[in-house]
Order: C-alpha cells, then structure tokens, then sequence
C-alpha cells in the first residue's frame, strides 16, 4: 500500500487530532507536522486526551502511527560553533524528542545545519557532537534531510551525510530522509533515480532512509536554491517523480508531500489524488484557485 501524505498544521488547541483530520481531509494516510511554529520556540503543553483521541481515530481508520513524521524546527543548527547557540539547539532537540516520545511519534526528520564560515569539517564535528549528545538515551530517530546546498548548508552531498552518521555512536537512532527538490538542486539526477539510489546505498546504506519528502522543484538541476513547486510543475516533472514514489525499493517508506500552497490554498487533497491515479493533470492549479 501506497503510504502518502503532506505536511500538516498543529496547534494547542486540536493538537494532533487536528494534524490527523486534516491529513484524513487531503486523502492521505500519513502526515507530517512541527509540534509548534518552526520559527520560534514556543510550544504549548501536550494534550493527552487529544493523543488519544487521535490515536483511536488512527487506528479505526486503519492509519500506520509509526509512519507519522515529526519536522524538527528550523531555527535549530548544531553546526554551528558559537557555545550558547549550540546549547541552545541541543536542549531545544532534546525537548523536543520528549514531545515526540509523548506523542508516540518514532521520527524526527532535521536539517543537519549550517556550518557558517566554519567550514565543512568543523560544522560536522558540531553536528556529531550535538547528536551523540542528543540520542544518548533517545527513543525516537532522528532522520537527517539531504540538502540543496544554498549558503553554508551541510547534507549537501551524500558524503557529508556518511560523515555524520559514521560520527554517530547510537546508530539505531540515526536514519536519512531524502527530499527529491533538495536532491536536484543539489546536483543529483533524480530522473535516473534508481542510479541515484545505487549511489546511496554505495556511500551511506539504503537502510537508513526512512522518509522522503516528495517535492518538484522550480530549479535547474545544480541551482542550489530549493525551491519546491507542485507536483509536475516544476524541473523534475511528473512522470519522474511518480517513478520514485512507487519505487519497490522505498515501498515502506512515508512519502510526504511539501509542495507550495496554490495562492491560499492547500494542493495535497488534489496532488495525493494525481499520484494515486498516476496521471498528471496540467490544469490541476487552475482547478484548485478556481475552487469555492
């Protein structure tokens, strides 16, 4: 069975069910949320009632809860060297594996970071540093996202990825999630996909990835830019990316969709319909805007 789903709101007041009602609204039987806005670090206390009603909910819809993703937020960056910002990022990480725990959720996907002026060598010795900190005693896996590239980015090549998790001590709580934008506008062909997969396998080991975030992009291949555009609308297109997401070797594997909204309005519902029916729909914008 196919798994998909998107990326999904989550606030105080609905909480996880909410997030679950809305993936159900899109057709989807995945999801993916941050526990509290990206941007910052306010985060609101977990509500046990609303887990459980979402997780009974899960369950009577016949939703896999271990493949639900949890987005850690961006404003964390262990690569970076600056003392009090990356303790900040430890504790805050760390904070946010125990609302992961609390919430039963088993995957936490982050960025790796940004070594900023550092270096490469020395922001992934912080990032080392910081994970082996983190997962010391951690019941959830942290799945390190490949990288477009822009700026001072680490995780833009597989090596790089190799080298921190080879860092790691706690090997069971590391894993991989790969983003299909990220990856071309890192430089990597995702239209020989099965090449691409080869070549992981071959640096880091395919059994670490455990998500992939589906997304088109706006870019050329090697813009390191990531810039994510709707489902066949963008550089990568339609039929490659229905290749990826029915690849046999990722067939268990969560595909999340993080495509831009259509001017205000949410596109998954229209997208997860698309790529269960595996036919692209070249007018599927117009026919979201055009919706009451």
């Amino acid at each position: 069975m196919l798994i998909i789903g998107c990326h999904v709101g989550f606030n105080k007041e609905s909480q996880l069910l909410g997030s679950l009602e809305e993936a159900l609204s899109y057709g989807a039987n995945t999801f993916m949320f941050y526990t509290g806005a990206p941007q910052n670090t306010n985060r609101s206390p977990i509500d046990r009632d609303l887990t459980d009603k979402a997780i009974a909910l899960m369950k009577e819809r016949d939703i896999d809860y271990s493949k639900v993703v949890v987005h850690a937020p961006y404003i964390v960056n262990l690569a970076n060297g600056d003392e009090d910002k990356f303790k900040f990022s430890v504790r805050f990480l760390k904070e946010e594996i125990n609302r992961c725990t609390e919430l039963g959720v088993k995957w936490m996907v982050l960025h790796p970071g940004s070594h900023i002026g550092l270096g490469e060598e020395v922001g992934i010795a912080n990032i080392v540093k910081g994970l082996n900190e983190i997962l010391t005693n951690s019941s959830v896996t942290i799945l390190l996202e490949t990288m477009a590239g822009k700026g001072s980015e680490i995780g833009r090549n597989f090596e790089e990825i190799k080298k921190i998790i080879d860092g790691v001590s706690n090997k069971e709580r590391i894993g991989v999630c790969l983003d299909t934008c990220h990856l071309n506008d890192a430089g990597y062909d995702v239209n020989k996909f099965d090449d691409l997969l080869a070549e992981f396998d071959r640096v880091v080991g395919l059994s670490y990835v455990k998500c992939i975030h589906i997304n088109d992009s706006k870019n050329e291949r090697s813009a390191h830019k990531d810039r994510h555009e709707n489902i066949g609308f963008g550089t990568i297109g339609f039929d490659s990316l229905i290749k990826i997401i029915y690849n046999d070797k990722l067939k268990d594997i969560p595909k999340i969709l993080e495509t831009p909204y259509v001017g205000d309005k949410p596109p998954y519902r229209e997208e997860i319909a698309m790529i269960r029916k595996r036919e692209f729909d070249d007018q599927l914008k117009d026919k979201i805007l055009s919706e009451d």
